[in-house]
């Protein structure tokens, strides 16, 4: 599903329908309440990195995920991932007991499409109970586990936790879901990161700044794209994506030079059918235009298809590493 459209409204002017939800956000800080209060926190014998946000919905999680694993293994480390493996059928309710990706074998529809990219660099544990999967982790010869969102799970114990900000959508309209995209209210999340980082260009990461002062300590960061080896400036593109945020996809592709056609927005995690792909080919042949997604909606892709598609993938670059470093040091 897609966030209300009113989540986004500035603070000073939350909406109508923000102001109807309020009830519901009193029932969501209780249920946080009951899961902390019964919750019996696991501790790894290995240090447990936690890289998660303050709202629902992507923040530049999984490339910062991405990034501290390179960083990682340069440094002669064994990595693993924790994840709740959002959208794959494995981690369901029925599902007993963690599960190691293959990413020979195991599908997005399975285990879900984050993992199954953060998999080609290390090993990636999905698991619906998150201490589960840091046990099955450090039982497998873990050194470091990084938990890829998870920021408000109390069932384990974080050593370092970093929390991510998207500098254009910042948290929305500063309410507390439903009434809005935040999990749980700004200051009592800042308060207990060890490091923030705010994604976005210099005129984003100002404008963010002026309306949540709070965010002066964060670390800038942004998200860049990799050669591709194809030059894409001039040509005609038909983007498609299903991520936290397609617009910041659609931005990036016009920023690389290309004459985007038609822009589609899909919901976070959405599945592609064959019907679907059979639509966007033929929007795409009749615009005379190259189909083009995300490296995260690749992985969602039937492999027939992927080679009808151009893939664009983005990596993380903070201003200073140091910071990040820090934390990967800690034992």
């Amino acid at each position: 599903m897609r966030p209300p459209r009113f989540w986004s409204n500035p603070p000073d002017r939350p909406g109508w329908q923000a102001r109807a939800l309020i009830p519901g956000t009193w029932l969501w800080r209780l249920g946080a309440w009951w899961r902390r209060r019964g919750a019996r926190p696991y501790r790894a014998s290995v240090p447990v990195v936690c890289v998660g946000n303050l709202i629902a919905g992507g923040a530049g999680k999984t490339p910062m995920v991405a990034a501290l694993l390179v960083r990682a293994l340069a440094q002669g480390r064994n990595p693993h991932v924790v994840s709740r493996g959002h959208g794959g059928r494995l981690v369901g309710p029925h599902r007993v007991g963690p599960h190691r990706v293959d990413p020979a074998r195991d599908s997005a529809a399975e285990v879900g499409d984050e993992p199954v990219m953060l998999a080609a660099l290390a090993p990636v544990w999905v698991a619906r109970d998150r201490a589960a999967g840091v046990r099955a982790a450090a039982a497998a010869g873990a050194e470091l586990i990084l938990l890829d969102d998870g920021y408000q799970n109390p069932g384990v114990v974080k050593d370092r936790s970093i929390v991510m900000v998207d500098a254009a959508s910042g948290f929305g309209n500063g309410r507390l879901i439903p009434a809005g995209p935040l999990r749980e209210p700004v200051a009592e999340g800042l308060a207990r990161a060890d490091l923030v980082v705010l994604i976005g260009s210099p005129a984003e990461r100002k404008a963010a700044l002026a309306r949540w002062p709070a965010l002066a300590v964060a670390l800038p960061a942004r998200l860049l794209p990799r050669e591709t080896g194809l030059a894409l400036q001039g040509e005609r593109v038909l983007a498609f994506a299903g991520i936290g945020r397609p617009d910041k996809f659609f931005a990036t592709l016009a920023a690389m030079g290309a004459d985007i056609v038609e822009a589609i927005p899909f919901a976070d995690h959405a599945p592609y059918p064959a019907a679907i792909l059979r639509r966007l080919q033929r929007q795409a042949l009749a615009a005379g235009a190259m189909l083009v997604t995300t490296e995260k909606d690749a992985t969602r892709l039937p492999p027939a298809f992927r080679p009808e598609v151009v893939v664009i993938q983005v990596y993380l670059e903070p201003d200073r590493w140091d910071p990040l470093d820090h934390i990967l040091a800690q034992d």
